[in-house]
């Protein structure tokens, strides 16, 4: 099983939104048995929430399911158990890398190094901008680099 965990600042907006579209792309290549997909916040101001309200319209609008998800916090757990660790921003994945410490950890990146082609390297927050089309469109290419990168490298005799 691979884990894969997704993470932005308060597991409300971006994280929730890569968790449902990756868990979507997970579901339609068949690997739902072999991909554990989760998400969480560095924060916990919003823990058992629901995603906000611009992440479910547009997940909603888009025929993805987000049925269940509530934000979290990432605990030191989450550092040692997942083999991915996908920050939405430099400033996530530099948290992500203090927690760590010197504990093993799986590998930590933000979502667009896995789309080197773009003129973009952070998920903007839309809890700030309220662009949720954006951050739709970059977490879906995010999401789609990242899956072949995970099949290629797991899942392909």
């Amino acid at each position: 099983m691979i884990n894969v965990l997704f993470v932005c600042l308060g597991n409300i907006c971006r994280s929730p939104m890569a968790e449902a579209v990756f868990k979507d792309m997970v579901k339609k290549k068949g690997l739902e048995g072999q991909i554990h997909v989760d998400s969480a916040g560095t924060g916990g101001w919003h823990k058992g929430n629901p995603p906000h309200e611009g992440t479910q319209s547009i997940l909603t609008k888009n025929n993805i399911d987000f049925k269940g998800q509530t934000a979290r916090q990432v605990i030191q757990e989450d550092v040692a158990k997942f083999h991915y660790i996908i920050g939405m921003d430099v400033e996530n994945v530099g948290n992500l890398r203090r927690m760590a410490g010197h504990t093993k950890t799986g590998y930590i990146a933000r979502l667009l190094d896995f789309v080197p082609d773009l003129h973009i390297e952070d998920v903007p927050d839309p809890y700030f901008t309220g662009n949720f089309d954006e951050v739709y469109d970059l977490v879906q290419e995010g999401c789609k680099a990242l899956l072949d990168e995970i099949i290629e490298k797991h899942f392909s005799e």
